[in-house]
């Protein structure tokens, strides 16, 4: 295809899977990285993961804190697949430092987008934009719920993706806009890496394997491959019927922590005795928010429904997750122990 796409993050988890399904539809791929210094490694990795066709790969500095390069990378190009976020350094405990560089980063690239005349832009937010607030575990969690930017437990990461989000729309839904706008909303991405660089919800099988916790919390939790969300943010770019929407990307169903923990222990037996084996009771989490923000995020997620519905990507883009919830864990595991984060 003469169509090329614009890759944000393109050396990210999430990034160099899209960037190797692009390649493979034969699309003309340009990604940004902040430093230039990490496009041969880039390369390489791909290279070592067959993807192929990287001669139509090229890559450009730009970086979301800055208007530097940004309409240098949109020109010549119908696509902006924006994937990356602002980098959260250490443990940022200022939401003005965290949540402001989100919004000015997504809001630099429309505006880039929109000056380019660039056809359509699908742009990665987050499920915690989605269902945080909704509490009815009788009720189906879908597109049409928003969470409250002011919810006891919200993280910081999951309130600047929200409030970015918000920023976006508000600015596609102006008058005068004329770039196409989907977002994709995925879960905790988990799956196979093409590299040591992982996304943090790997973080939740390492808690379970470090031996830092003595009990598992009884927490269920949505997850989804990264394959299966590359592949929606390229339907969602090649669907005229996408435009104007938001989708859930996950898995059929829900996994709890338990299972995750019981799933660890038998693929990976020689690490069993560092994953707990007990449940921790939810009122220890409950009486813990009362003094700890990191209590009060797992109460939040003890809490909401996880009855999340992915019919709206099946039924207009065509999506099907291909991977069951049990073998997102067994992929993570893979990749875990294949670049040494075990």
């Amino acid at each position: 295809m003469n169509e090329k796409v614009l890759v944000t993050g393109g050396n990210g988890f999430l990034g160099m899977h899209i960037i190797a399904q692009l390649l493979a539809r034969h699309y003309q791929v340009r990604a940004t990285l902040r430093s230039l210094d990490k496009q041969a490694a880039v390369r390489e990795t791909l290279a070592a993961n067959h993807v192929g066709n990287l001669s139509q790969l090229e890559f450009v500095k730009a970086d979301l804190s800055v208007d530097d390069g940004w309409p240098e990378a949109m020109t010549g190009v119908q696509f902006v697949l924006s994937v990356a976020s602002p980098v959260f350094f250490g443990k940022v405990t200022d939401e003005k430092k965290a949540i402001q560089p989100a919004i000015n980063g997504v809001t630099r690239i429309i505006k880039a987008a929109q000056n380019a005349g660039v056809q359509k832009m699908v742009m990665t937010a987050n499920f915690g934009g989605v269902g945080f607030s909704n509490f009815d575990k009788q009720r189906i969690t879908d597109e049409t719920y928003w969470t409250d930017p002011e919810q006891p437990g919200l993280s910081l990461y999951e309130k600047s993706k929200l409030l970015a989000e918000k920023a976006a729309w508000k600015i596609i839904n102006q008058p005068g806009n004329r770039l196409a706008f989907s977002t994709i909303n995925p879960v905790a991405i988990l799956g196979p890496a093409m590299s040591a660089h992982v996304s943090g919800s790997f973080g939740i099988l390492e808690n379970l394997m470090n031996g830092s916790l003595k009990r598992v919390p009884n927490i269920s939790l949505n997850i989804v491959d990264v394959r299966d969300v590359a592949k929606l943010h390229i339907l969602a770019m090649e669907t005229p019927a996408a435009d104007g929407q938001r989708f859930i990307a996950t898995n059929d169903g829900q996994i709890t922590m338990p299972e995750m923990a019981a799933i660890i222990r038998k693929a990976e037996p020689e690490l069993a005795n560092k994953v707990p084996g007990k449940r921790m009771p939810d009122w220890l989490i409950k009486t813990g928010a009362l003094v700890s923000q990191q209590a009060r995020e797992a109460k939040l997620l003890l809490e909401i429904n996880r009855n999340v519905s992915n019919q709206k990507a099946r039924k207009i883009l065509g999506w099907q997750p291909m991977a069951t919830n049990e073998g997102t864990v067994l992929a993570t595991l893979a990749a875990m122990r294949q670049y040494g984060l075990l």
